[in-house]
């Protein structure tokens, strides 16, 4: 039987949000005020929102358990995956030596602690959200970040603000690309108009992210560098947003970015050079947690072949990872010509061109049967009735952290390192990152019970009540979304549909508000618990995620209350609404 969302069950909207929230104040104020380990932060969180889901808003039991277990699901796969074999990868350079000799390179580009973070926060961080997203990035620069020296706050909380102008266009544009199926609306409209939005942020944020770091001063002493970071990558994001697509933007930005940068350095040099890699105008007393592992004198030597082995797993990391991202090496693993039973020719579109179908090889489909196509969402959520679907494909081969596993080894054994070795140094990562993976899988659980029980919907349509300040918290609404979801693709799934039915109906353009959603989106990613855990585990500081939230939060609310203020003028100011009609 079918069951339709519920969205003021206490026929008191202020009620019925409230209660709705309870499950995200119950995680939130667990982390950042009760000291409480992630792990078990997010287990009450989760059983918190499943009480609510069963008993305030009248979901069956045996859905709302599937829909944990679904996010589960979705949580270590991809997820978990991706940070799992990073972290592997990570400790492979570190126990040979090699990541040390990385770091000595990266510090004869610059030995300056603000022009390091620049370099790798922001435009190597980039780089990787544009190739993989889902986390990949921060748990790369934070790894970097912590060997280079930087406090584990420090190398946490400033890997999380620098992942955030490039997360709309991440996984090779995927959560664009996602919106436009969800909202209805033209793809390349809604790049266009995100690409009007973000490199305006992707100017502001390096220059927040060292301000952030070093302070007003130490900022404003290397600002040729850091205007041209943000330059150079905010003009590739937008022309290739606007007159390409969606898919490429963040891994040409980064690229370019990255080489302006470097050449810049070459003949540009800041007066003072700033060596301290701890936090400004803060205590930051925060230490690596886990035993420093001892490098070997293998790559004791500076010279030129040693520095190339150093960043030779993190070549193929990059090679392997924009690989896996494209999607004709996952429609060559994951589909295959779907054949007619009868005749057994080939199927075809009704264009003629060959049909294809999920691969049950590499890509088995599991049907939780009890969820998929079993809940409805209802106006004025949606325009009419629509049907959930539940299907979880298992896409071991071409999931990125698989791509990141297969770099590991073929890394692991150029550097030297035994099959059996790698066993034992796999087997030692897993149970380093046991607690991450279960927070992780904990928090995917909570994000996808809110989807399916509609509590995300009802803090929604809170949000939607607001009128003509609605270009404002409709972009918070994205915020909230990816805050929840840990995704931004998650968030236009969630919301993108919403933002398109209440536009409308006040009068504001779809395309925009959808825009919105994404654009606004990207500044909850550095709070959603998904890439805190991440960014702890990366930098080996488990059980600090707490301390993590507390330092994050204001830079994330105030940014993405910026974009609001942004996308309100596209709304009602003149000289933006000639942008926003056709999406043009």
């Amino acid at each position: 039987m079918v069951w339709q969302q519920i969205y003021d069950p206490f026929g008191n909207p202020v009620i019925s949000t409230l209660m709705a929230a309870v499950p995200v104040v119950v995680m939130l104020a667990a982390l950042a005020f009760f000291h409480v380990k992630a792990h078990l932060a997010a287990l009450l969180a989760l059983a918190s929102a499943l009480l609510i889901s069963i008993f305030a808003f009248g979901m069956p039991a045996s859905m709302a358990g599937s829909a944990a277990l679904f996010g589960a699901a979705n949580g270590l796969l991809p997820i978990g995956w991706i940070v799992l074999n990073i972290i592997f990868l990570h400790r492979l350079t570190t126990e040979n030596g090699s990541f040390k000799v990385l770091q000595d390179s990266l510090a004869r580009i610059t030995d300056d602690r603000r022009l390091q973070l620049l370099l790798i926060a922001f435009c190597f961080g980039a780089f990787f959200e544009g190739a993989a997203g889902f986390g990949t990035p921060v748990a790369v620069t934070g790894a970097i970040l912590i060997g280079l020296g930087f406090s584990p706050l420090a190398a946490s909380g400033l890997a999380l603000i620098a992942n955030t102008a490039p997360v709309a266009f991440g996984a090779l544009g995927t959560p664009i690309i996602t919106l436009a199926k969800v909202t209805g609306l033209d793809e390349m409209e809604l790049s266009m108009m995100v690409g009007r939005q973000l490199p305006f942020f992707s100017v502001l944020v390096p220059f927040w992210l060292i301000w952030a770091f070093a302070g007003w001063r130490k900022m404003l002493e290397i600002w040729p560098a850091i205007l041209v970071a943000g330059v150079s990558f905010a003009i590739p994001q937008f022309l290739v947003s606007n007159y390409h697509g969606p898919m490429l933007v963040d891994v040409i930005a980064a690229l370019i970015s990255m080489a302006c940068l470097t050449l810049f350095l070459k003949v540009w040099k800041p007066a003072t050079i700033h060596t301290s890699a701890a936090l400004s105008g803060r205590v930051d007393n925060s230490k690596v947690d886990e035993e420093k592992i001892t490098a070997s004198a293998a790559f004791s030597d500076q010279a030129r072949p040693a520095v190339m082995r150093a960043w030779m797993p993190w070549i193929i990391l990059t090679v392997f990872v924009f690989a896996w991202g494209t999607q004709g090496f996952k429609n060559m693993f994951d589909t295959r010509p779907a054949i007619d039973p009868v005749t057994h020719s080939a199927k075809l579109d009704p264009q003629g061109k060959p049909l294809r179908e999920a691969n049950p090889i590499f890509a088995p489909a599991v049907t939780f049967t009890s969820l998929h196509l079993q809940i409805e969402k209802v106006p004025p959520v949606v325009a009419a009735p629509k049907a959930e679907e539940a299907v979880y494909k298992f896409t071991w081969l071409t999931a990125t952290g698989s791509g990141i596993l297969l770099a590991a080894i073929v890394g692991g054994l150029l550097m030297g390192y035994s099959i059996p070795q790698l066993i034992k140094q796999y087997l030692r990562t897993l149970w380093v990152v046991r607690f991450s993976l279960i927070t992780i899988a904990a928090m995917l659980a909570l994000g996808f019970l809110t989807r399916y029980s509609g509590l995300d919907a009802t803090m929604g349509l809170a949000f939607a009540a607001t009128g003509i300040f609605y270009p404002m918290f409709g972009t918070l609404l994205g915020w909230l979304g990816v805050a929840l979801t840990g995704s931004d693709t998650a968030s236009n799934v969630l919301f993108g549909g919403l933002q398109r039915v209440t536009s409308e109906q006040l009068g504001i353009s779809p395309v925009l508000m959808a825009a919105a959603n994404s654009s606004g989106g990207v500044m909850g990613k550095m709070v959603d618990a998904q890439s805190i855990v991440v960014a702890s585990t990366a930098t080996r500081w488990y059980g600090h995620e707490g301390e993590i939230l507390r330092y994050v939060f204001f830079h994330s609310i105030v940014l993405a209350i910026l974009v609001g203020g942004l996308v309100t003028l596209q709304a009602y100011v003149a000289p933006f609404t000639s942008m926003v009609v056709g999406g043009h």
